[in-house]
């Protein structure tokens, strides 16, 4: 029994009428020659009239050695070990599907044999135990291993030979699946000539702050009058955006009742350390230049005050 290598499921073979990715080995007169990448890369063959629903000009325009496809199962004689398939027959839905499957597969295979090879179980005897029931029981293993980093009441549900198993299978689950929070960023050039001046950009800047949830805190940084930077960390980018548009609306509703404006220099969006890494680079710019020029003290310590007020 390898330790590495197992089909994603319990059975041998797939269904008839069942659609399978497959990895392209070889392009022959017949057709071609396929491995089934779900079924420990059993043979299969896609017949040359089941390659495309139009007239084939050039078979390699169709088909690559080397490229993964979504194909359909047309017939499985288990006794001999043959698998016809047909690509013509796929739908542009029915690849959709059959990816989101092969990659969730693939993600469970990787944890699988994370295990195996750290435990040195072979990695059927942890599909036979682990994975292939949690297919059973929520759809897919791979939706399972998620909910037991909330859920790890899971495992309660599935018999582990070890406790080893259990901690090496727990640990890299955790370090795998549990998701990452993403920082979300809008900039905004908030101004205001009117009476209150300065205490007004305060006043509409607190109000962005107060859109924060508890899950999502937004925060507020300026750069250098009259540019700020709105941030809030997020496990859902979407709810992140959001949350930012509905400051930004409360910033320009409250800076507009004080004769203000407020002008979005960059709408909400995810942001990486290479931007954050920019962000800091220009704030650092910004400090110099205004430290380089004189009389700019009062002004300076007026900024350095809106900042203190936003954290």
């Amino acid at each position: 029994m390898s330790l590495t290598n197992c089909r994603f499921y319990e059975e041998k073979y797939p269904e008839t009428d069942s659609f399978v990715m497959v990895n392209v080995k070889q392009i022959a007169e017949m057709g071609a020659y396929v491995k089934l990448l779900e079924y420990d890369n059993i043979d299969g063959m896609i017949l040359l009239s089941e390659l495309s629903r139009r007239r084939i000009r050039s078979i390699q325009k169709l088909i690559r050695v080397g490229r993964n496809e979504v194909v359909v199962v047309l017939r499985v004689d288990k006794e001999k070990g043959y698998i016809d398939l047909s690509k013509r027959r796929v739908s542009p839905e029915d690849i959709v599907k059959c990816e989101e499957r092969y990659n969730k597969g693939k993600v469970v295979h990787s944890i699988m044999r994370h295990v195996a090879e750290k435990t040195g179980t072979p990695i059927e005897d942890l599909y036979q135990d682990i994975g292939w029931p949690l297919n059973k029981k929520y759809g897919h293993a791979s939706d399972a291993f998620k909910l037991s980093i909330t859920n790890p009441d899971i495992w309660n549900e599935v018999t582990f030979k070890s406790d080893v198993i259990k901690d090496e299978l727990q640990s890299y689950i955790s370090k795998r699946l549990t998701p990452q929070p993403t920082k979300v960023r809008a900039d905004v050039e908030v101004t205001c000539f009117g009476y209150e001046g300065i205490d007004a950009v305060k006043t509409a800047l607190r109000t962005a702050e107060a859109k924060s949830t508890g899950e999502t805190q937004v925060k507020v940084k300026l750069v250098s009058p009259p540019l700020y930077v709105l941030t809030c960390q997020t496990l859902d980018k979407t709810i992140g955006i959001e949350v930012l548009e509905a400051a930004i609306k409360e910033i320009k509703g409250n800076i507009d009742g004080a004769g203000g404006s407020c002008v979005v220099k960059m709408e909400p969006k995810a942001v990486t350390e290479n931007d954050d890494a920019e962000l800091q680079k220009l704030m650092d710019q910004r400090e110099r230049e205004n430290q380089e020029v004189s009389g700019d003290e009062d002004d300076t310590e007026s900024d350095e005050g809106v900042v203190a007020a936003q954290e």
